[in-house]
């Protein structure tokens, strides 16, 4: 991969991850604006659920930021781009729909397959 097209990706990760921050500052704030006690049960039980949702969610995004940040630190190494399991190149078009993939799409979808087995 050339220093071009790591400035690409490092540049797009830069983005996801500020995006994703930014998501969640704004949910703190908002859930703090918006602690209410509601009087009725069912009201409650729905703010509850609600907030399960969202902490769900950033949960997921906290997750996506440590992966953002190991991807970076695998661009500044120079072995970004490169599946981890056989070591050939990842195509360009799956960096791009996700760029921070590990593996090439022959071993993910291997690696899908096994899951769907062991969970049968």
């Amino acid at each position: 991969m050339n220093p071009g097209q790591r400035a690409h990706f490092k540049s797009i990760l830069t983005a996801l991850k500020e995006d994703l921050s930014r998501d969640i500052d704004r949910t703190v704030h908002t859930m703090q604006d918006e602690a209410t006690i509601f009087a009725d049960p069912n009201d409650r039980a729905t703010q509850e659920s609600d907030i399960a949702v969202e902490l769900r969610n950033r949960d997921r995004e906290r997750k996506l930021i440590k992966k953002i940040d190991e991807t970076m630190a695998r661009i500044d190494k120079d072995d970004y781009g490169y599946c981890e399991n056989c070591g050939i190149e990842i195509g360009l078009k799956r960096l791009e729909a996700r760029p921070t993939a590990t593996l090439c799409i022959d071993c993910k979808t291997l690696d899908e397959l096994k899951e769907k087995q062991s969970a049968k």
